[in-house]
């Protein structure tokens, strides 16, 4: 399936959209949560020496409320063909994380930061490769068809709401890393294997709307 047909999908009707969808997102920025986390939670501390990188990542739902995710081209240094948000590190001429989260949003997938409103970040995630990841939670205003940057996206799609925003779609799975038994989290979706980072990201703030729906 081509970027563009994949985010043309009809969402599922459960999906928040407008107003509701803006309520649901900018109250999840003022549930308790937790704080910062890491690739290494509950793997042991992190290692003396690893870097702490800034960078950005844009945790953009569209007008229907899906999530736009992208798979990472497999020639890339880092994460090669892993199911990742649309960011990367910040580079000297970013005012912060939030710039940069935009400016690789806009590199990568083609979505211009005018069609973007931030509503807010959430707490940073640490990656094992020396990152730490600030993702920023943004919708994206109108029609929007993906370009994707042939040499750092494989494919651009689109992931409902109520998939992403789900305590109960994540899981904990385990694999040998480095002569060490790792666990980490897990979403599947479809032919996605949505894992890693990008699911501790996504896990943090499904835990933040769940929390707002219980109330």
């Amino acid at each position: 399936m081509t970027a563009a047909r994949a985010l043309q999908a009809a969402a599922p009707a459960p999906d928040p959209s407008g107003a509701e969808l803006r309520a649901r997102l900018t109250a999840a920025l003022r549930a308790d949560g937790a704080g910062p986390s890491s690739d290494f939670d509950g793997n042991g501390p992190v290692p003396e020496g690893l870097g702490a990188r800034p960078a950005g990542v844009l945790v953009a739902f569209l007008p229907d409320g899906r999530l736009i995710l992208t798979k990472r081209a497999s020639g890339l240094r880092h994460h090669p063909g892993q199911i990742a948000l649309p960011g990367g590190k910040v580079d000297p001429g970013d005012a912060d994380a939030v710039a940069a989260a935009l400016r690789e949003a806009h590199e990568e997938v083609g979505l211009p930061p005018a069609q973007v409103e931030v509503l807010g970040t959430l707490p940073g995630h640490r990656t094992v490769t020396g990152f730490t990841m600030t993702p920023v939670l943004a919708l994206v205003r109108g029609d929007f068809t993906p370009v994707r940057e042939k040499g750092e996206v494989d494919e651009v799609f689109a992931v409902p709401f109520a998939h992403v925003c789900d305590p109960a779609r994540y899981r904990t799975e385990a694999r040998a890393w480095r002569g060490e038994t790792r666990s980490y989290l897990v979403a599947p979706f479809g032919p996605y294997y949505i894992w890693g980072a990008t699911a501790r990201v996504l896990h943090a703030l499904a835990q933040r709307v769940a929390a707002q729906v219980a109330r």
